[in-house]
């Protein structure tokens, strides 16, 4: 039997967003977080500008944790290429949300912070978000 040839990267296909998270949908680590509402694939540089807008906010107290990480390759081939020749190379990375995933949680700060830090953050993706707060906060 043949065995297939080995790869740098699995060949993944786009796939379904269908559903709602499974799992990620409570607060783990910090006492505020951000929920996405939507399906989206988010790309590795825009969760890394929400990261920069959110720390820069809180003047690097407290703590954040990201809880999505890049883990899909998407491949595009070059410009007036033709058809054939196998799969193009990876253009970038993103992960797959779907509605009901935190995306950021944030702790050790004031609420009125962690509320602005996180919208800022929240614009600089591609999906509608709701902040959270954990049930066990008080003020």
């Amino acid at each position: 039997m043949l065995q297939p040839k080995r790869t740098k990267f699995r060949k993944l296909h786009k796939g379904k967003m269908k559903g709602i998270s499974q799992r990620g949908h409570r607060l783990a680590y910090g006492t505020f977080g951000i929920k996405t509402l939507d399906s989206a694939w988010i790309t590795s540089r825009q969760i890394e500008a929400a990261r920069i807008a959110a720390t820069r906010y809180m003047k690097r107290e407290g703590q954040l944790w990201i809880k999505i990480f890049p883990d899909k390759p998407v491949t595009k081939k070059p410009a007036e290429v033709r058809m054939g020749k196998g799969k193009g190379a990876v253009e970038y990375w993103v992960s797959v949300v779907r509605p009901g995933k935190i995306l950021f949680e944030l702790g050790g700060v004031p609420k009125e912070i962690a509320e602005e830090a996180l919208r800022l953050a929240a614009q600089k993706l591609p999906v509608k978000t709701k902040l959270i707060i954990a049930n066990d906060y008080s003020n």
